[in-house]
């Protein structure tokens, strides 16, 4: 394992200064409270934190960091959702302040934290926005940005929430159809916040489309068909979707729409790419960091995935605003096999939003056992 040295020498500073912005995907009492999320933003140059409802459950199961605050809950009398609520709130804002310095020294454009609605609201529109308002008061600070999912009822909820001044980190990106729909929606909700008067400069977004469960799938559908043609585009799926959907920013984000909104002081939603653990041990570890290497992107990752690339990772000039034809052909091969990309990538929303809400059960499960535990001591 490497030692952190110099900025110069970092991988991780390298790929700072070709532009990805590095987020931890991870959030914890123990790490707040060890300092170690204020340590990778030196020793990792991580200037920003996703959260989810997986993160959050794993975090309240593990350790004593939560007994405290689970006894003052249980004493006041605290139902189970606003348990659930303070505490993963609580976190957010303290994070949020671990990170300020980032916030301040980018101008808003990092430093960010990210806290999702429950996901059990993915499918209701009037309930995402009246959360993700809540949310934002709760946390009451600048650099949050309340997740919500990019279902087809998502999009609406993205556009309302954005329209009242309310920075947004849209989730569950998995097809390129549907991050031109969360594009639009994020056009129309600069669009209402500028007629609302508000500060578009203070105004942020990120779409996290997801990287690796998008080859997970791909290769089991290559896997099936089992031919010599097919087996050669495993593990190539995710990063040209991915590289793809870079080239519809681009034309997004250069158009007269935008243009107009710009010059008002809004500032570009910027790609995030999610899901960037290695799944396939026969893939390399920085996969999808080395792949995905381009200037005004960010990149969250899992702890793993951060100091695997901290250890051996490489920037080597910009990954993807050169590869669109190839990534074309590759994802136009994969469908002349038959495999439907657009099945597929539905099947993984419908998975992704299923695998939140059990993540959320498990969470409320461990706080109604913790204050039931704390009621009784």
């Amino acid at each position: 394992m490497m030692t952190d040295g110099t900025a110069s020498d970092r991988p991780t500073a390298e790929l700072s200064a070709a532009g990805v912005s590095i987020w931890l995907d991870d959030l914890s009492r123990e790490r707040l409270r060890t300092g170690n999320l204020a340590e990778l933003m030196g020793s990792r140059d991580v200037v920003g934190v996703t959260t989810n409802p997986s993160i959050f459950a794993k975090a309240l199961a593990q350790g004593d960091a939560y007994d405290e605050q689970l006894r003052e809950l249980a004493g006041s009398g605290a139902g189970l959702d606003a348990a659930v609520e303070t505490i993963t709130t609580d976190d957010v804002r303290e994070a949020a302040d671990v990170l300020r310095p980032a916030y301040d020294a980018t101008d808003g454009v990092d430093g960010r934290v990210s806290i999702e609605v429950d996901p059990r609201l993915a499918h209701d529109t009037e309930k995402t926005v009246e959360t993700a308002e809540r949310l934002w008061r709760t946390v009451d600070r600048p650099n949050v940005l309340i997740k919500i999912p990019a279902t087809v009822e998502g999009l609406d909820a993205i556009t309302r929430t954005l329209a009242q001044g309310i920075s947004v980190n849209v989730t569950l990106i998995f097809s390129l159809e549907r991050y031109r729909a969360v594009m639009d929606a994020f056009l129309a909700g600069v669009e209402a916040a500028r007629d609302a008067g508000h500060d578009l400069s203070r105004l942020a977004s990120v779409a996290s489309f997801f990287v690796s469960r998008v080859d997970s799938a791909v290769d089991a559908a290559l896997e099936e068909v089992g031919s010599d043609a097919a087996l050669a585009l495993r593990g190539r799926a995710a990063v040209a979707n991915a590289q793809l959907a870079f080239e519809a920013y681009e034309e997004v984000f250069s158009s007269d729409r935008w243009t107009a909104l710009a010059e008002a002081g809004a500032i570009p939603q910027r790609p995030l790419w999610a899901s960037t653990g290695v799944k396939d041990p026969d893939y390399p570890d920085t996969l999808y960091v080395t792949g995905l290497v381009t200037s005004g992107v960010v990149n969250t990752m899992p702890e793993a995935t951060l100091e695997a690339f901290a250890d051996h990772g490489t920037v080597d000039g910009d990954t993807v605003t050169g590869a669109y034809d190839e990534a074309r052909s590759v994802l136009q091969t994969i469908e002349q096999l038959d495999i439907s990309l657009a099945e597929i990538t539905q099947q993984l929303e419908d998975e992704g939003v299923a695998k939140f809400e059990d993540a959320w059960t498990d969470l409320l499960s461990t706080i109604d056992d913790g204050l039931s535990a704390a009621k009784d001591s």
